[in-house]
């Protein structure tokens, strides 16, 4: 579906989050704008960008959700990953111009096992000249395009877990869970120069984030043929995106206070000294909290329905 092709539906406040199976060959961000013209929501935001090659899981945030959705851009990421020996690649990927590795396939899966130990837990990786880091206001695949290699950096990530659950002689399918900013095509052609022969990434699945699962996830075809309110019932709440913090309730005055960005006293500092989910007498979510120097719980981030606001 072509979005620029339809009529512009009227806005509307929507607020949620959609856990979205973005399709091959379609870029994030069309796949945002395409959820949105759907949900004809105001606004709306993904958390950690997928090639248009890779597909999987692509949590959209809709309305007020944007504003809580910096967790999931910092969380770890779980992938499928396939793994093609034999030929290194300019872009990492399929996509690239291809060079044959220094020696033939040549190792067993006993090899390949070791070679995937080496790169598990904390490694260094040199971020992939395709990609969007910048280097002076420019992105790096744009120099890249005009043939200029930018030095970088290496960078610290971790590959958290780095399992076999296949291998066919040329190709191995991995599941990966790594930090952020972990390139899983510079994971595969560093896996290639390890066992010598070169390899790229032949296909790519993210499958996890910040404790989503692929399983929930909805496909586009399938939301764009839902009637409005079976697509409606596919958003999570708001608050589920920081889930991780503890949970603070607040009295009614408390909450008023709160809501026009004021501080209120709390006797359990030190337990959400990270900061708090606030939910008002009605158990309704307002916002985030954070305690400050002062020892006063402050507003950090609030909804702008919130009740009492």
């Amino acid at each position: 579906m072509t979005v620029s092709r339809l009529p512009k539906p009227p806005k509307r406040p929507i607020h949620g989050v959609l856990l979205l199976d973005k399709p091959l060959g379609m870029s994030s961000n069309k796949a945002l704008q395409t959820t949105r013209w759907h949900y004809h929501a105001e606004k709306a935001g993904h958390t950690g960008v997928l090639d248009p090659l890779a597909t999987g899981l692509l949590p959209v945030c809709l309305g007020e959700a944007t504003k809580f959705s910096a967790h999931l851009l910092d969380a770890d990421k779980g992938y499928t990953a396939t793994v093609r020996f034999g030929h290194y690649s300019s872009t990492g990927d399929l996509e690239g111009e291809f060079t044959p590795g220094e020696r033939p396939i040549d190792f067993d899966q006993a090899g390949l096992l070791a070679a995937m130990a080496s790169l598990t837990g904390p490694i260094e990786q040199v971020p992939p000249m395709y990609s969007a880091l910048k280097h002076q206001g420019r992105s790096l695949y744009e120099y890249a395009r005009q043939g200029v290699e930018i030095e970088r950096k290496p960078r610290q990530v971790v590959i958290h877990r780095l399992e076999l659950l296949s291998f066919d002689g040329q190709d191995a399918v991995l599941d990966v869970q790594c930090s952020k900013g972990t390139y899983v095509r510079t994971l595969a052609a560093d896996l290639g120069a390890k066992l010598g022969c070169g390899a790229h990434l032949a296909g790519l699945r993210r499958t996890r984030t910040a404790g989503f699962d692929i399983a929930d996830a909805i496909a586009l075809d399938t939301l764009v043929e839902m009637t409005p309110e079976a697509r409606m019932a596919m958003l999570l709440p708001v608050d589920i995106l920081v889930n991780h913090l503890p949970i603070h309730t607040l009295n009614d005055a408390e909450t008023h206070k709160i809501c026009h960005g004021q501080p209120v006293h709390v006797a359990e500092k030190d337990a959400i000294i990270q900061g708090c989910r606030l939910y008002d007498s009605q158990q309704r979510f307002v916002g985030i909290g954070r305690m400050r120097a002062d020892g006063l719980l402050w507003p950090d981030r609030l909804l702008a329905f919130s009740p009492a606001a």
